[in-house]
């Protein structure tokens, strides 16, 4: 459970569910500029949309809390992720459309084993739990003891390890490309300070519920925004290597 969500109530997670605005902006602003530089083309146009996704998904995830919302909020995440890696690598690093096949299926099965074994994309609020809530209501009032034993039941990193592959892949790709001084390469360096940042923030919100109680889950959300958003701004203001001669 979240260190905010205490029910099944709608607005349960206000916060949690209103900074998803954050992801509807990135995508808002990345559509902006690739129509202002004319670079608006479908592979594009998907991520912007998914952006968008994101956000709706996470927002119904965050207020429903339900099984299918669960699957609205981290189809839409993964879906984003394998798709701007296969744009990534042909687009920034050139790379021939049969390796990138290649690169795509491994980071499809990094995906599906995080499936299996790292919950979904949001955190520890797992279907089954938000399902229990469902069918036995809170009948009282919870109190602050109830909010803060989630903690404790919470591993140490919060769930958060399922994101050490992407860690791993943003450290990676800032390197090879300040090491080539590309264009995109201040945009992939901001993107993966800020994901470290909001990675750190998601991993503390069970742990300072004591001293926080509203969590700190919605600023993983605002920052996730501004990370895509620079994502997409160092995509679409990059040269294209796929037109390099």
């Amino acid at each position: 459970m979240y260190c905010k969500r205490v029910s099944a109530a709608f607005w349960a997670e206000p916060l949690n569910a209103v900074s998803n605005l954050a992801f509807i902006l990135a995508a808002l602003w990345g559509w902006i500029e690739a129509k202002r530089r004319d670079r608006l083309d479908p592979m594009t146009m998907a991520l912007i949309l998914l952006a968008g996704m994101i956000g709706i998904g996470s927002f119904l995830f965050h207020t429903f809390a339900n099984a299918w919302s669960s699957l609205a909020d981290v189809i839409p995440i993964w879906t984003f992720v394998l798709l701007f890696v296969l744009v990534a690598l042909r687009r920034v690093a050139g790379i021939r459309p049969g390796r990138i096949g290649i690169g795509v299926a491994v980071v499809a099965a990094v995906i599906a084993v995080l499936f299996a074994f790292g919950g979904d994309g949001s955190g520890n609020q797992t279907s089954d739990s938000v399902a229990t809530a469902e069918v036995a209501p809170v009948a009282s009032p919870p109190t602050d003891e109830d909010t803060h034993d989630y903690a404790g039941e919470n591993s140490l990193l919060n769930g958060s390890e399922q994101y050490l592959p992407a860690v791993l892949a943003f450290l990676a790709f800032t390197f090879l490309n300040r090491r080539n001084g590309h264009q995109i390469a201040p945009w992939i360096t901001a993107a993966s300070v800020i994901f470290i940042v909001s990675l750190t923030v998601r991993t503390l919100d069970m742990h300072l519920c004591e001293i926080w109680p509203i969590g700190t889950h919605f600023i993983w959300h605002i920052l996730n925004g501004a990370m895509i958003a620079l994502l997409f701004q160092g995509l679409i203001r990059s040269p294209d290597l796929r037109f390099a001669t």
